[in-house]
C-alpha cells in the first residue's frame, strides 16, 4: 500500500518487482489525489507533492538498477 515519506533506504531494500508494483500503486493514488484536488475535496494539497517525490524516488532507484545491470 502507498504511504508518503518513504526514504531511499526503505525503497532500496525492496526487490525490482516490489518497486514496480509500488510505482503502479503510487501512480493510481496520484490520479485519485489529482481528481480530489480538482474537485475541491482534497484537504491536504501537500500530499500531491509528497507522492510525486516518492514516485521520483522509486523511478530513480529502478533506473539506477537498470543501468548497473547493463554495465
Amino acid at each position: 500500500a502507498w504511504r508518503t515519506g518513504m526514504t531511499g533506504t526503505d525503497l532500496r531494500e525492496k526487490s525490482d518487482a516490489e518497486l514496480r508494483e509500488l510505482s503502479d500503486e503510487s501512480r493510481e493514488a496520484m490520479f485519485r489525489l489529482k481528481m480530489e484536488l480538482r474537485t475541491g475535496q482534497l484537504d491536504q494539497p501537500g500530499k500531491v507533492r509528497a507522492l510525486r517525490r516518492d514516485i521520483a524516488r522509486i523511478e530513480t532507484i529502478l533506473r539506477e538498477r537498470a543501468l548497473a545491470a547493463s554495465a
